[in-house]
């Protein structure tokens, strides 16, 4: 599997992520078969937003509902490391719950990377012009 982005929904990311620095901020893809056609920011609730990361669960829970009503699949769950790395942490590994890719961005370079967890296994993210 490759998750297809376009520069549009990149750009939409890095602006929610950015502006919930210094907090990791979080977010859904959502598209059809792999590509994003939008971004879903959501907000960080956990108790330790510059370390970890946790979605209101009733607004996940919504946002989940509304995928499904709208015939469009939830391509994959985003969130940032605001001193890096893109790549899963042991607490990403162990809380790990979706059958999707975590897309993982270092916020100090704003590279990102794509990973099935917990097995750590790297997904290929391919831009668009579109």
């Amino acid at each position: 599997m490759m998750l297809r982005l376009p520069k549009a929904c990149l750009e939409q990311t890095l602006a929610h992520l950015r502006a919930a620095l210094p907090h990791e901020g979080l977010g859904l893809w959502v598209g059809r078969a792999g590509r994003v056609v939008e971004f879903w920011p959501l907000q960080n609730i956990h108790p330790r937003p510059r370390e970890r990361y946790e979605a209101d669960p009733q607004s996940l829970v919504e946002a989940v509902r509304r995928i499904e009503q709208m015939g469009l699949e939830l391509v994959a769950i985003v969130h940032a490391h605001p001193n890096g790395p893109a790549a899963p942490s042991e607490t990403d590994r162990s809380q790990a719950f979706w059958r999707v890719p975590y897309v993982i961005f270092d916020m100090k370079t704003e590279q990102f990377r794509a990973f099935w967890l917990p097995q750590g296994e790297e997904v290929p993210v391919g831009l668009e012009a579109l």
